[in-house]
């Protein structure tokens, strides 16, 4: 898909808005989080937007050196609350494409790229995909048997309307899912005029490969514990589509939402220590993104031991560089190995493919 490229013209909206919002807008991009560059030396010309550090690792495995690709969020930043300094902003305006994880996560896109005047294409990983509820645990999965595109929903319309309702966005947290994110972003990558559409195939086959290969280990190292003792409690509820494909019985969340800036009540907080009891649920997991306070305190009270720190799980983000959680399979050898040893065994041995 071409179209046409007018960057200094398009800037003139982004600096209107800015004028018409008032000077509030403008203090914004001293404390927001700048335009970070994921990618650079693109030798295409090729300007790319990737809202959320997933989508952004994702972007970076398809592309290569074929583009400069500016990633919103920064590591450990939530998208959930996330509002785009006057830099992002402007890089929205240049943008050739902007890529979004969708199902509803970046609640703030729609509003900054009018604000941005962006005219160019945008992407929408989550196209196809099947969203559970925001509460919805009790999905029965069989990873011989169950073909996520049997139950997909209709694709997003081509426009820029991609309200897909109350369901759980966190859908990377499925390697599977992953996998129809990457093909889906670079099938929209392949229709930019300059791309080099056989360097993009040979770099989705590759990933996708290693995405199969991440799935199939999970499911080894989580196969060794039996069904009903595999039991997860986290920060806040963003691992759904994780515990559905691998038969995890999640028994609740610090925080009893997907959104991470939702706060437990304390009937809330003692129901979930009665359910750690019960259920002898040995760990209360924190998350990178997240203070873990709340976690740590559950923890003690219910008198399990607490993953925090090094040890927190990666959910609404990717760590930062030279971290475990880095990068998208990064993030889930960490967490798995982690989970995993809570329960008291050791994950299966990690395939060369994984490995470096």
């Amino acid at each position: 898909m071409t179209h046409s490229r007018h960057r200094s013209s398009r800037t003139l909206p982004v600096l209107a808005a800015f004028a018409t919002v008032g000077a509030g807008t403008l203090l914004l991009a001293g404390c927001a989080t700048p335009a970070t560059s994921a990618a650079s030396g693109g030798t295409a010309g090729l300007r790319i937007v990737a809202t959320t550090t997933q989508v952004g690792d994702f972007v970076h495995e398809l592309v290569g050196e074929q583009a400069d690709v500016t990633q919103l969020l920064s590591p450990g930043q939530s998208a959930h609350s996330f509002d785009p300094s006057a830099a992002q902003l402007l890089a929205l305006a240049d943008a050739d494409a902007v890529v979004m994880n969708g199902a509803g996560l970046e609640s703030w896109l729609d509003d900054a790229l009018q604000a941005a005047g962006f005219d160019g294409v945008l992407i929408d990983s989550s196209t196809g995909i099947e969203l559970f509820a925001t509460d919805d645990h009790d999905h029965d999965h069989d990873a011989d048997d169950t073909d996520h595109d049997d139950t997909a929903s209709e694709a997003a319309d081509d426009d820029h309307d991609h309200d897909h309702g109350a369901g759980n966005p966190h859908i990377w947290t499925d390697p599977e899912l992953a996998e129809h994110m990457v093909e889906n972003i670079a099938d929209g990558l392949a229709g930019l005029a300059g791309v080099d559409t056989a360097s993009l195939g040979a770099a989705e086959s590759a990933y996708l490969a290693q995405l199969d290969d991440l799935d199939d280990w999970i499911e080894e190292s989580v196969g060794q514990v039996p069904e009903g003792q595999r039991l997860l409690v986290t920060n806040h509820d963003a691992f759904t589509y994780y515990v559905d494909a691998y038969d995890i019985d999640f028994v609740g969340s610090v925080i009893p939402s997907f959104d991470d800036n939702a706060e437990p009540s304390a009937a809330e907080i003692d129901d979930l220590v009665a359910a750690i009891t019960a259920t002898g649920t040995k760990a209360v997991f924190s998350e990178a993104s997240l203070s873990p306070k709340a976690a740590e305190a559950i923890a003690r009270e219910a008198g399990v031991t607490v993953y925090s720190g090094p040890d927190a799980l990666y959910g609404d983000s990717l760590g930062a560089e030279g971290t475990e959680g880095a990068t998208y399979v990064g993030s889930q050898i960490h967490n798995t190995r982690l989970i995993v040893e809570s329960w008291g065994v050791e994950p299966s041995a990690l395939p060369a493919t994984l490995q470096g």
